[in-house]
């Protein structure tokens, strides 16, 4: 893909968005979409694969035809983001762009659907409750796309849900799917859906990212929040902060609220509308902290987001990579900081040498995150009470 090579509507859209050259995704993924090839592709976050699945897959779509094409998100969240790309860019097409996300009203989105709109994005529930309906006609979907595809397969749930949709389409329907860690989707997609799919792996030589310093801060985890409550108060901070436990998310939420720190969250639990609000929120900087959990690690693009903190040590390094994921994207700066306690440093350590990743210890002083140790003992940690000794 060269930007030359885009319709001149679409060149001056590029300058627009302010953007440069085409990523290596990008330049990878054009001509196999447009010559209508079924693969993988897989790069870091952040640099730019919904662009690079959009915009050659546009490019195909015959005007004012039925639904041509299916994008299939993880996520409610990364659906909508997905549909605001898509709308600014199927705009200059004239083409009509409907999301399907469960949680909103399936009345509204049968009737949107009686307009025959070109390109539909959606969560795997609500697709499929549509196309169990008839209102929605999988057979005539010419391209299928899987965003995050790897978290839709390793959902037990969702499994089930696209071997569905899977049946419905095409055999011959283009198939391609997404992931920045997606190595093992080929395999994984020829074992449950006895699909066949190249890979085009662009990890080693993507140059998208922006330096991205990861660290930990010793803490105790029964004082988690209190090291939260500290690093809101570090000048400029604006944080996603990654919970394993819902439960854990909803008693910080309270104590930091409390203590008048400007929070919202983003749970599974939560409706749409409280969602979508807590999240713009989030964009338009009138919070310090969005508490979330997994669900929105994928995908999600916050424009130069700073820093990104886990409460608390990953399950896994697929997990640390897509947290981390949120910061550093499309050549823009962040610190992935980790609370932990001392006896699991060695375990953070290997987590993230299992990535390549270099870390360091931080402290919390003068209201600051530094990486050096502050000169007077114990002041970048919680004080504690000695115990006072007798003598006998």
């Amino acid at each position: 893909m060269q930007v030359t090579s885009l319709p001149s509507f679409w060149q001056s859209r590029w300058q627009e968005q302010q953007f440069k050259e085409p990523t290596k995704i990008q330049e990878a993924s054009f001509d196999l979409i447009t010559k209508g090839e079924s693969f993988v592709g897989v790069s870091p976050t952040g640099s730019g694969k919904t662009l690079a699945y959009l915009l050659p897959a546009m490019l195909k779509v015959t005007e004012k035809q039925r639904t041509q094409i299916l994008i299939l998100t993880a996520t409610q969240e990364l659906a909508m983001q997905v549909t605001e790309v898509a709308r600014i860019w199927a705009s200059d097409l004239d083409l009509k762009v409907q999301p399907l996300i469960g949680g909103a009203n399936i009345k509204r989105q049968i009737e949107k659907l009686k307009a025959k709109p070109e390109i539909i994005i959606g969560t795997v529930g609500r697709v499929v409750e549509l196309a169990q309906q008839r209102k929605l006609k999988l057979n005539l979907i010419q391209t299928l796309i899987l965003d995050e595809a790897d978290q839709l397969i390793n959902s037990g749930k969702e499994i089930d849900l696209l071997a569905q949709i899977m049946k419905g389409v095409d055999k011959k329907v283009q198939l391609i799917a997404f992931s920045a860690s997606g190595q093992k989707l080929p395999e994984l997609m020829n074992k449950h859906y006895q699909r066949s799919l190249s890979l085009v792996d662009v990890t080693t030589i993507d140059d998208s990212q922006g330096k991205i310093q990861h660290g930990y801060i010793i803490w105790p985890k029964r004082q988690q929040v209190d090291a939260l409550r500290r690093i809101a108060h570090v000048d400029s901070m604006c944080a996603l902060v990654f919970f394993n436990q819902l439960s854990d998310l909803g008693v910080a939420e309270d104590k930091l609220l409390y203590h008048q720190i400007a929070v919202v969250s983003l749970a599974s639990d939560q409706n749409k509308l409280f969602r979508k609000m807590a999240l713009t929120a989030f964009k338009e900087g009138k919070t310090t902290f969005l508490l979330t959990t997994d669900i929105a690690a994928r995908g999600l693009d916050i424009a130069e987001l700073p820093y990104v903190v886990n409460i608390e040590l990953p399950a896994n390094k697929e997990v640390y990579l897509h947290r981390a994921g949120r910061v550093g994207r499309m050549g823009h700066d962040g610190m992935v900081l980790t609370i932990i306690e001392a006896h699991q440093v060695k375990i953070y350590q290997k987590l993230l040498a299992e990535l390549n990743l270099k870390s360091q210890e931080y402290y919390l002083h003068g209201g600051k995150i530094i990486d050096e140790k502050p000169l007077k003992e114990n002041s970048s940690k919680p004080k504690f009470k000695k115990k006072s000794k007798h003598k006998k």
